[in-house]
């Protein structure tokens, strides 16, 4: 990735910002308003990222499912962000002192980056348990990566189960389990269902010989909607088949089977791990305090005792007003959403301007607006602004939600037609078989660090 930052004074501010997600996204697009319009107070704006894209990350589900192309839900960051210098890497350390970053690119050579304002929005990586053969033998749903070798994985597994002479064996293939029914778990399980259906009509065969099995340690589906939403949630995904297991998760997990919390075994080749999300490694690395494994903050986003460094996003604890001043808890924090992450990288934008001397800064208070949850063909669940809507309502809603939230036109046109194709034609069984198992390992995808061999 290459950036070509517009030209500004040597006496401008460099405002470093880590990672592209949602959160990081916004808060360049912020400051580049001010960069291209402000003279008496420039600024040069620097976004340090892995990938030269932000992962529109809600719509990975349809990757995986077969709906949408990987490159629909990337925006790519040099197109999006002029005027930004752009660096490819990972952040290996912050010397807060000496101002400084080191910065590993992917061939493993270092650069160090210098900053004066320092704003930290390296997301989120799938949280992991102590589960004997998890990280070895499960796979996330973060990336684009992880997204392609789950549709691969399925259609593949379909067609040796297709082959197979042993019952027992073909039976394993055509099984696949998911962990987590929240959002990323739910709607992957259902667009996956949908893509395994398709591939059932191409064949001929029967939709019910491929299995989902559905898993999570809570009593309810998907409880961020509600008990009446959830309730309909978990009628519909029963109602296509789907095993859904509450209060149960894995104990075990081998090449070839997952041993339940419940006694049970359940033979299988994919198992996807997406029971929640921790702050990015590079928090723990920091050495400064964390709440539940999220930086801690003030209210406007900058971290205490350093005015001069911020955070927001899935690695911040932010905290929630809004529930403080309500009913909620006095400790309570924002949830890692993507409605959340771009909202306070508008408000950490401005309290980074505020802080060179320009504007004033303002404490992070949201109101909530309410979610969407798509759940493959023909419905879906939403609550905007407090009203309850499932199904085919629901579903426009949804749909209409993530067209406006992708921030860039060509992106927008690309779902568009994938939409309106889905309508008309059947999902496309495509293989590429690019993305190996290996390179979708958590390690390798998620820069989470692999467990120790001991």
């Amino acid at each position: 990735m290459t950036g070509s930052p517009a030209p500004v004074p040597d006496r401008a501010t460099r405002i470093v910002v880590v990672g592209a997600g949602f959160a990081g996204f916004e808060t360049v697009r912020r400051l580049l308003r001010h960069q291209r319009r402000s003279t008496d107070r420039p600024i040069r704006v620097t976004l340090i990222s892995p990938d030269d894209f932000m992962l529109y990350t809600p719509l990975l589900p349809d990757v995986a499912g077969g709906l949408l192309d990987a490159r629909f839900v990337a925006i790519p960051l040099a197109e999006s962000l002029p005027g930004a210098e752009l660096i490819a890497g990972r952040v290996d350390s912050v010397d807060f002192d000496g101002r400084t970053l080191q910065v590993r690119n992917r061939e493993g050579a270092a650069e160090t980056v210098e900053w004066e304002r320092l704003v930290l929005t390296p997301g989120s990586v799938t949280r992991l348990f102590d589960i004997p053969g998890l990280a070895e033998h499960a796979r996330g749903l973060k990336t684009a990566t992880e997204a392609l070798y789950l549709r691969d994985q399925m259609l593949e597994q379909i067609e040796l189960a297709a082959r197979e002479t042993d019952p027992a064996v073909a039976r394993a293939r055509r099984t696949f389990v998911v962990v987590g029914a929240s959002y990323a778990g739910t709607e992957l399980t259902a667009q996956l269902r949908a893509l395994a259906d398709e591939a059932a009509r191409h064949r001929g065969t029967v939709p019910d010989d491929v299995r989902f099995v559905l898993l999570d340690m809570a009593d309810r589906v998907m409880p961020e909607v509600g008990e009446k939403l959830g309730d309909r949630v978990l009628e519909v995904l029963r109602g296509r088949g789907i095993d859904v297991r509450l209060g149960t998760t894995i104990d075990r997990l081998t090449a070839e089977a997952a041993e339940l919390s419940d006694g049970t075994t359940i033979a299988t080749r994919t198992v996807t791990w997406a029971a929640g999300v921790t702050a990015s490694p590079l928090i723990q690395e920091l050495g400064l305090p964390t709440e539940k494994g999220r930086l801690i903050v003030g209210a406007d986003l900058s971290v205490p005792g350093d005015p001069d460094v911020f955070a927001a996003g899935d690695a911040a604890a932010v905290p929630d007003l809004a529930q403080r001043s309500g009913k909620g808890a006095d400790d309570a924090i924002t949830p890692p959403t993507a409605q959340h992450a771009v909202r306070q990288g508008k408000v950490v934008a401005r309290n980074v301007i505020a802080s060179i001397g320009v504007g004033t800064r303002k404490d992070y208070k949201h109101n909530d607006l309410g979610l969407v949850v798509d759940l493959g063909p023909r419905f879906a669940v939403a609550n905007p602004v407090g009203v309850h809507l499932s199904g085919y309502p629901a579903k426009l809603v949804t749909r209409a939600y993530h067209l406006l939230a992708l921030p860039r036109g060509a992106n927008r046109m690309a779902v568009s037609a994938a939409y309106l194709g889905d309508a008309v034609f059947p999902r496309p069984l495509v293989s590429f078989g690019l993305v190996s198992a290996d390179e979708a390992s958590f390690p390798r995808s998620q820069g989470i660090p692999a467990p120790d061999s001991d």
